[in-house]
């Protein structure tokens, strides 16, 4: 690096490292800070060569331009002023902090002692943690140019996935791109997501994450990525030649085969966890605007994520980072959307959540955040943190309440036919009220967090002991049943039950008003050996076990004839609640003697049948679906529809089955069937 350089006093904006008039302009937040320091280091990342004074602007920015000064250059930020706990002041300029708007991240971070305020506690550290972080590196990359495929909420189906995991194992993807992003655009993973029918791939975490200490003491890895190290930054774990252009080449790729990707952002916490957490980042050079503190204590975090902190986002400039944070990932990598982790912390002030919050106000104002796709989980553990429905347009959210109903129906349990009606036509209950419909909710069965859908069918109780915490973490509540065996078996009937059984819960969701969502591994009859919580399993219990020819497998190929059915039929595309009023899409339920369902049929706890019709007169289709949760068989008899031909079988989780143009027969146990018919032409109005 050159000592021949030029400073001057830079500009406030762009906040981070933007390369400009021949160097570099280098500008960050800190308001309560007595000087800032800009350190630059040598390309090994472990001598820093020089440590620059920034000036300072109106408003708390500091800024400074270096010239000459190219894009690869690695520093980062020191921070003087109070060290004061007490008053939530954490200044110490012997931390080497990473800029909150880097966009590229050089070096592996390592525990140490070196990381922490105090060491031991009370006492100042004055010892220097350069050698264990990341340096920030100064980035230029091109805003993406790709056309992007835009599918309609109405044509969207999601596979949820992680990137390391979905190819790690993967024996048709070169070694060298398998757990890479490089992998996820492979033609033979893209091959299996268009078999599946998939139209929006959903990824867990990819900002830049490490680890929880207490996680690397016990020899485990965070393998989620839930514990954020700098909200701009792909990770690096999942880069082949450590170029974050990469991750912009796996976009293009997965649009150019029209398929959307969503990223599952964690803008409620961050790794510097909670008072007692180390120094790397946001804490160094604004503590008390990017997380949330008890007014009356400074020193003590409020803690709605259960990781120990909680972004502030009430603050405007925590505020801001998030929003450029986001068009950042959409404007220059080139995302479709975003689901929200613990979202409710998002909408949040200091008195409880507000559907007018400063951030989803700006979202929704936002010419390009407003056009993306939104999801919501929408709970987290504050007070009130329970959100589900409360969101405003345009945000989708995933729907718990439909997860526990619909595995619940299939568990066997009584009195849930009333609430199963609602899930399966889009939870009008929950969406209704401020306008919007059923494709505002996101109905999954299973995700990343709890068992996959074989353990569900296979496992009654968790098995998280590889976990390290004795089985404690994870989910009691998990509506589950293993089929008369706990865990693996080679009994053939009970191994046909729970195919059976993972089948049943397929259509159930495929067919169900709202968008879709699969898990990965759903399709192959993936298991994690009955942990519901992997999260530190970076290892085969969290990837994806495939075969050479995985279209071959059943439950893949179920999954394609449903959504092929699904595609088929427009009912499952309405963005508002169809009324009783509009005829055109007459919902019908009946008995098993194929009865108009009342009120007493409603309410008899002890009927696990259920059959309803779709009509489309549009179309001129109508579709039958028999969800029979029971361990017994129902003798059945098939409704007859005004103007409607003989129906036929189109789909049945039972093998073999051959049940054409008949009226009545025996639904067998815990099985669900799907007929269609034509209707007569009975106009468009």
């Amino acid at each position: 690096m050159s000592l021949s350089i030029e400073l001057n006093k830079g500009h406030v904006s762009p906040l981070g490292a933007s390369v400009v008039e021949a160097g570099v302009n280098f500008a960050v937040y800190a308001p309560l800070a007595k000087q800032l320091y800009v350190c630059l280091f040598d390309a090994s990342g472990h001598t820093e060569v020089l440590k620059l004074a920034m000036n300072n602007n109106e408003g708390g920015i500091w800024s400074l331009h270096i010239a000459p000064l190219a894009v690869g250059t690695l520093y980062g930020y020191r921070a003087d002023g109070e060290y004061q706990p007490k008053k939530g002041l954490f200044f110490n300029s012997q931390k080497l902090l990473i800029d909150p708007y880097a966009k590229d991240l050089f070096g592996e971070f390592t525990w140490s002692e070196r990381h922490y305020g105090q060491m031991p506690i009370g006492t100042l550290s004055t010892v220097n943690n350069a050698i264990d972080i990341p340096k920030s590196k100064v980035a230029q990359i091109l805003p993406y140019q790709g056309k992007k495929p835009q599918h309609s909420w109405g044509k969207t189906v999601i596979y949820e996935c992680h990137v390391k995991g979905a190819t790690a194992r993967h024996p048709n993807i070169p070694a060298q791109l398998q757990g890479t992003y490089l992998g996820l655009s492979h033609p033979s993973f893209i091959e299996h997501l268009r078999t599946l029918g998939i139209t929006t791939l959903e990824l867990l975490p990819v900002h830049s994450f490490i680890s929880e200490q207490f996680l690397t003491a016990k020899g485990l890895q965070n393998y989620w990525g839930y514990n954020t190290l700098n909200f701009f930054t792909p990770h690096k774990e999942y880069l082949v030649t450590d170029e974050i252009a990469e991750f912009q080449q796996m976009v293009t790729k997965l649009h150019e085969a029209g398929i959307e990707v969503i990223l599952d952002v964690v803008y409620n916490h961050t790794a510097e966890a909670g008072s007692d957490g180390p120094i790397l980042s946001w804490r160094g050079l604004n503590n008390p605007g990017f997380y949330r503190t008890l007014n009356d204590d400074p020193a003590v975090y409020i803690n709605d994520t259960g990781c120990g902190n909680t972004l502030n986002i009430d603050d405007p400039f925590s505020l801001k980072m998030v929003l450029d944070s986001l068009r950042y990932w959409v404007e220059i990598m080139g995302v479709d959307g975003f689901r929200f982790d613990l979202a409710t912390i998002l909408g949040r002030t200091a008195h409880g959540f507000s559907q007018v919050h400063s951030f989803l106000q700006a979202i929704n104002q936002d010419p390009i955040l407003s056009q993306v796709k939104l999801i919501a989980e929408p709970w987290d553990i504050g007070p009130g943190g329970y959100q589900l429905g409360a969101f405003p347009a345009p945000w989708r959210e995933w729907n718990d309440k439909y997860r526990d109903v619909v595995r619940r129906f299939w568990q066997g349990q009584n009195n849930m036919l009333a609430e199963l009606a609602k899930r399966l036509h889009g939870s009008f209950d929950l969406f209704d009220h401020n306008h919007r419909g059923p494709l505002n909710s996101i109905n999954f069965i299973t995700s990343h967090d709890g068992f996959t859908l074989t353990d569900l069918v296979s496992y009654e109780q968790k098995h998280n002991e590889a976990n390290g915490e004795h089985n404690r973490d994870g989910h009691s509540a998990n509506y589950s049943f293993n089929c008369g065996f706990e865990g693996f078996t080679d009994d053939i009937k009970i191994a046909a039950l729970r195919l059976q059984q993972q089948k049943n819960l397929l259509l159930t969701l495929l067919l169900s008003k709202g968008v879709p969502m699969l898990s990965s591994g759903s399709e192959m009859g993936h298991s994690q050996g009955g942990n519901n919580n992997a999260y530190c399993q970076n290892n085969r219990t969290g990837w994806l076990a495939w075969k050479d020819s995985q279209r071959s497998h059943s439950l893949t190929r179920f999954i394609d004839d449903v959504l092929s059915i699904r595609k088929q039929h427009c009912v499952f595309k309405h963005s508002v609640f169809l009324h009783d009023s509009d005829k055109r899409f007459a919902v019908d339920w009946y008995t098993e003697q194929s009865k108009a369902m009342q009120e007493s049929d409603w309410h008899d706890g002890s009927k696990q049948f259920l059959m309803y019709s779709l009509k489309d007169t549009q179309l001129n289709t109508a579709l039958l679906i028999i969800l029979n949760a029971s361990n017994v068989a129902v003798k059945c008899q098939l409704p007859v529809l005004e103007g409607a031909a003989a129906w036929c079988l189109a789909l049945s989780s039972v093998d073999q089955a051959e049940l054409k143009n008949k009226e009545q027969f025996e639904v067998a146990a815990q099985s669900s069937w799907v007929f269609t018919a034509n209707l007569e032409d009975q106009g468009n109005g």
